[in-house]
């Protein structure tokens, strides 16, 4: 930094010394303004909005403690590194030195964010609650296409490929995965790890088109510190089920394309040899492992040193931590139930289903899969197959011994923790709606049919009673209907009866002190007048009361009391109510009218 310049912010006070402007930390820096927001990008520093924009409301400002934090970065001097160091290569091709500019090139100065990962995230389950951003950007850039001399390098695809594979089997090995939901975006999933529920959303098994209107310079520097982040958390994940990470996959599957099922494999052995009839193949694999083990990269070393799991200066003993662990993950009740929801089913997927999308959901709820295609563990003539995944009405050849469902199914039960009916599901019929798990209905004021219908499922499975249809908990547990039923003796019938009328004289004196209170007379005075209030009760007893017009008036008189931003804030609220009274209304008349067309 130069002598003569001098720091800004510098004997001022207020919000001109707190903050400043995108353009003069760029100066303070002495940083490319590309730097500078890869920087804010890798530290998590974003712009700020100060009470008083001292220089203009059209400026980006910061915090003054987040820049300094910035300068005190070793960052800063390693991307000025890398910036010197290419300026050297483009001088040796300007001056045509081939072989200069090779070796510049074979040179370039690298880092690593391991350390940044330790800044941000503290402890594990600091990381954890900030995956969702991480799982949703790296299985977007596993789905887009790995094109030779586009803006996105192979390495990057195939980097991003590989985490989420490892990610996705690990939550399929250890049942985590509790929710999922299919939509025009993609395919929503919901996991819970370590009491912390991390939902990601991964796109169609489509294809992408990489647009122009995208800024991929700025995706792939989140990407970068994603990539680091994700790697972190299945390095931590594998070793906590005493897996060697990172996995080495059978040949011929990778190669296949069943890199997901590969992972399944090499975890369920719990060891680092993948098993089946791939013994040959993996031989030279073993012993390059062995090799690795002895001469481990300094990067990992860094790596395991950050989880405090290694000394300082050990090389050689990182996948020998595996030996030494001997933490055992206890299932809780909620795993339990996903772990035997598809329990002794075996499930055959078809050519046009959503194949990496039910290879992962199936076997993270206890079921076995296998599709059509080479490296598969079973074939479709397995008369052990009891469901059959399909999704158009063209199959050549029909096994009696097995049902044939559309995918949805799987997704349904797995979002109402049964095992639903098969007949709405069959091919070629309209399924019933698919539900979003994601979404409380009573909150919201509207309970769709379906849903209704799986409520009263999930409590047959339960054996448990609900009320029929119409009425509601006070008519099932009338005691003149109980005992009618024959539920109940004739004692227990009139103590209920009592119980109820008991609580009926205390409802009628809440109202009756509700109406007091209305015309003005408080608590104290009714008791030393009671005639008075007795007068106003039988005159109120003689009118007819309108339930909406006594909440209406309790409701005014609130809002007397209250301050004006208080006032506004409750209506707000009555807005938002009324918002969401007018789109159930909506969904109840577009209910009405399909069942007149249908019945018509």
């Amino acid at each position: 930094m130069p002598k003569h310049y001098r720091p800004p912010g510098k004997k001022k006070e207020g919000n001109a010394a707190k903050y400043i402007t995108r353009t003069r930390a760029v100066h303070f820096l002495q940083v490319s303004l590309s730097t500078f927001r890869k920087l804010c990008i890798l530290k998590g520093i974003f712009p700020r909005e100060p009470k008083k924009k001292v220089e203009g409301n059209h400026k980006t400002y910061y915090h003054m403690k987040d820049i300094m934090f910035l300068l005190h970065d070793p960052l800063v001097e390693k991307f000025r590194d890398i910036r010197a160091h290419k300026k050297k290569i483009k001088k040796a091709w300007a001056k045509k030195n081939k072989n200069l500019a090779d070796r510049l090139v074979n040179r370039q100065p690298k880092y690593t964010l391991n350390r940044l990962i330790l800044e941000r995230y503290p402890t594990f389950v600091d990381a954890l609650r900030d995956l969702d951003d991480c799982l949703t950007m790296v299985h977007l850039f596993a789905a887009l296409p790995a094109v030779q001399g586009e803006r996105i390098q192979v390495e990057r695809i195939h980097t991003c490929r590989r985490l989420s594979h490892e990610w996705q089997a690990y939550i399929s090995r250890t049942h985590s995965l509790r929710k999922t939901f299919i939509s025009v975006k993609g395919i929503y999933y919901q996991a819970e790890i370590e009491g912390q529920k991390i939902t990601w959303l991964t796109p169609h098994a489509m294809q992408q088109v990489l647009t122009d209107d995208v800024d991929f310079n700025v995706m792939l520097t989140f990407l970068e510190f994603y990539e680091a982040l994700l790697g972190f958390v299945n390095f931590k994940l594998y070793h906590s089920i005493n897996v060697k990470y990172p996995p080495i996959l059978d040949p011929r599957l990778e190669a296949l394309a069943a890199e997901l099922y590969a992972l399944c494999r090499y975890i369920a052995a719990g060891s680092g040899a993948p098993s089946g009839n791939s013994q040959a193949i993996t031989s030279g694999t073993d012993e390059t492992h062995g090799e690795k083990n002895d001469a481990l990269s300094d990067e990992e070393l860094r790596l395991a040193q950050l989880q405090h799991q290694l000394p300082t200066n050990e090389p050689g003993t990182l996948m020998h931590l595996i030996e030494d662990a001997t933490a055992v993950v206890e299932e809780d009740e909620e795993t339990k139930l996903c772990k035997r929801l598809f329990k002794n089913m075996k499930f055959f997927l078809s050519r046009e289903v959503p194949r990496e999308s039910l290879l992962f959901i199936i076997p993270a709820f206890g079921g076995a899969v296998s599709w059509e295609g080479d490296g598969s563990p079973f074939q479709e003539s397995d008369e052990s197959i009891t469901h059959q995944i399909v999704d158009r009405p063209t199959q050549g050849h029909i096994f009696l011994s097995r049902e044939y469902v559309q995918p949805q199914w799987v997704y349904d039960c797995v979002n109402a923790r049964i095992i639903l009916p098969t007949a709405g599901y069959l091919v070629g019929r309209v399924p019933p709606p698919h539900l979003s798990p994601f979404v409380d209905n009573e909150a919201e004021g509207y309970v769709p049919e379906y849903a209704d219908t799986i409520k009263r499922l999930q409590a047959a499975a339960r054996n448990q009673v609900l009320p029929m249809p119409g009425l509601d908990d006070r008519d099932l547990d009338d005691p003149q209907n109980l005992l009618a039923e024959g539920v109940i003796d004739r004692s227990e019938a009139n103590d209920a009866a009592e119980k109820k009328q008991k609580w009926m004289l205390l409802e009628k004196q809440y109202h009756d002190e509700l109406n007091m209170e209305l015309q003005g007379i408080t608590y104290s005075s009714s008791i030393k007048n009671p005639t008075a209030s007795t007068e106003i009760v039988d005159s109120k007893d003689d009118k007819a009361i309108d339930p909406e017009q006594v909440a209406e008036d309790a409701r005014n008189l609130s809002k007397v009391s209250m301050s004006r931003k208080k006032r506004k804030l409750y209506e707000a609220m009555q807005i938002g109510k009324g918002r969401k009274k007018d789109k159930v209304n909506l969904l109840e008349e577009r209910k009405r009218k399909a069942q007149a067309n249908k019945s018509g």
